[in-house]
C-alpha cells in the first residue's frame, strides 16, 4: 500500500498534490495542510513529502525512499513533532536553520511541522522569515486543524490544501483494508471515533479502549443529582487520566530503552552519573508530554460526551438521522425520554463551555463538575459563560 492509499476520502487534495510534485511549475515553497482532528493531515503531508523525496526515481530506488521517509530517517527529511502544549523558538530556529541547507540526494529539502497551530505568535515569526526568502530547494509543509489557527502573514505566503471529513464508511473501509479489521468492528469504531481515523483504529483494535468509552457514557447517563455530578467529574478525569498513560506507557519505555543503547548501556545497568543529565533531559520532555496527554484524554471526554448528548438531541427531535453511539441505542431511548431537546441543547453548551475553560487552564476536575451539574438539568444552563 502506498502513502497515498493510506488516505481516504480526500481524492481533491491528494489530486492537488501529485500534481505540484510532478510538475515544478505547479510547485510552490510553502504549503499548508488544513483539517479537521484524525482527517490526516499528518499522513497527507508525509504522502507529499514521499513524492517529492522519490522524484522521477522508480522501482527499489522510490520503495527504499519511502522506507525511509516512513522511518523519519530521511537525510532531506526534517520533521517537528510535538506532544506538548507549544511548539518552542528554539525547535522552529533549529528548523529554520537545517531549510538553508541544499538537498543532499533527493530534488527536494522537505520539512514538515505537525500541528503547527501550537507555535505562539514570536515563535511564528521567526518561521516567517524562512518563509519570505526560502531556498529555491527547501519545500515547508504544515498541517493547522484551520488556517486561522496561524497569524495572518504566515497564511499570505502558504498554499493552503484543505482535507474534509471522511464518512463512516470511507474510514471503516480504510480499517478493513489497511489493517485487517473485522468489518462491523471498524463501522461501530469509525462511527463511535467520530471519523477520527486515528482513534477509529484504536477504538478498532484496543479493548480497553472501547471499554473506557463506554464508562465515560454509562457515567454521563447515570447521574442523578449534584453529589453525583461531582462523583463521576472525579472517575471522568480519571478515565482520561488512565487513557493518557495508557497511550504513554510504551512509547516512554521504548524512548528509555533506545536512549539507553544510544549511550552504550545495556537494559537494566547502571546509570554513570556522567550520563544522567541525559536521561533526566528525556525524562522532562515525557513529563511534559504526558501532561498533553491528559489535556487531550480529557478532550476526547468531552467529545465523547457531547456525541453522547447530540444523539439525545436527535432521538428527542425526531431527526431520523443515525446516532453516532448506535450500540446503546436502546439506554439513549430510554434517557430521552425522561429529558427534554432544550437540556440536551443545554447540555452541548456546557461541554463547550467546558472545553473553554480548561483550555484557560481551569482544573480540569472543576470544569467537568460544572458541565455534568449543568447537563443534569440541575442548575440553569450555563449560556454563554467562560
Amino acid at each position: 500500500m502506498t502513502a497515498w492509499e493510506e488516505l481516504t476520502g480526500q481524492e481533491a487534495a491528494i489530486a492537488a498534490l501529485k500534481d505540484a510534485a510532478a510538475d515544478p511549475e505547479a510547485m510552490t515553497h510553502s504549503w499548508l495542510v488544513t483539517g479537521p482532528p484524525g482527517s490526516g493531515r499528518s499522513n497527507l503531508a508525509f504522502a507529499f513529502a514521499t513524492a517529492l523525496l522519490q522524484g522521477s526515481t522508480s522501482g527499489a530506488e522510490a520503495e527504499r525512499t519511502a522506507a525511509q521517509v516512513a522511518a523519519r530517517t530521511h537525510p532531506d527529511l526534517a520533521v517537528l513533532a510535538t506532544d506538548r502544549v507549544v511548539i518552542t523558538i528554539d525547535e522552529v530556529r533549529h528548523l529554520v536553520a537545517q531549510s538553508q541547507f541544499s538537498p543532499s540526494i533527493a530534488p527536494y529539502r522537505v520539512i514538515i511541522i505537525e500541528d503547527a497551530d501550537r507555535m505562539t505568535e514570536r515563535t511564528s515569526n521567526v518561521l516567517l522569515k524562512a518563509l519570505e526568502e526560502p531556498p529555491p530547494r527547501t519545500v515547508w509543509v504544515l498541517c493547522a486543524p484551520s488556517a486561522a489557527d496561524l497569524i495572518p502573514t504566515i497564511r499570505s505566503r502558504v498554499r493552503v490544501v484543505r482535507l474534509r471529513v471522511p464518512s463512516v464508511a470511507e474510514v471503516a473501509e480504510l480499517l478493513v483494508r489497511r489493517d485487517g479489521v473485522e468489518p462491523a468492528l471498524a463501522e461501530r469504531a469509525a462511527r463511535e471515533a467520530q471519523t477520527h481515523i486515528g482513534m477509529a483504529l484504536r477504538l478498532a483494535t484496543d479493548a480497553d479502549a472501547r471499554e473506557r468509552r463506554a464508562r465515560t457514557l454509562q457515567l454521563a447517563l447515570g447521574v442523578q443529582s449534584v453529589s453525583g455530578c461531582v462523583l463521576a467529574a472525579e472517575q471522568l478525569v480519571a478515565i482520561a487520566t488512565e487513557d493518557a498513560k495508557a497511550l504513554s506507557a510504551e512509547r516512554d519505555e521504548e524512548e528509555r530503552q533506545a536512549a539507553l543503547r544510544s549511550l552504550g548501556l545495556e537494559p537494566g545497568a547502571t546509570v554513570p552519573p556522567a550520563l544522567r543529565a541525559s536521561l533526566k533531559a528525556l525524562e522532562d520532555d515525557q513529563k511534559r508530554r504526558a501532561t498533553r496527554s491528559v489535556r487531550d484524554g480529557i478532550d476526547r471526554v468531552l467529545v465523547d460526551l457531547m456525541s453522547l448528548y447530540r444523539d439525545l438531541l436527535m432521538l428527542q427531535l425526531g431527526s431520523g438521522l443515525e446516532l453516532v453511539n448506535e450500540a446503546v441505542r436502546g439506554e439513549l431511548e430510554l434517557a430521552s425520554r425522561a429529558g427534554s431537546a432544550e437540556q440536551s441543547l443545554a447540555a452541548l453548551g456546557a461541554i463547550a463551555v467546558a472545553r473553554r475553560r480548561i483550555e484557560g487552564n481551569t482544573p480540569p476536575q472543576l470544569a467537568l463538575e460544572a458541565m455534568l451539574i449543568s447537563a443534569s438539568g440541575r442548575v440553569p444552563a450555563l449560556g454563554s459563560a467562560s
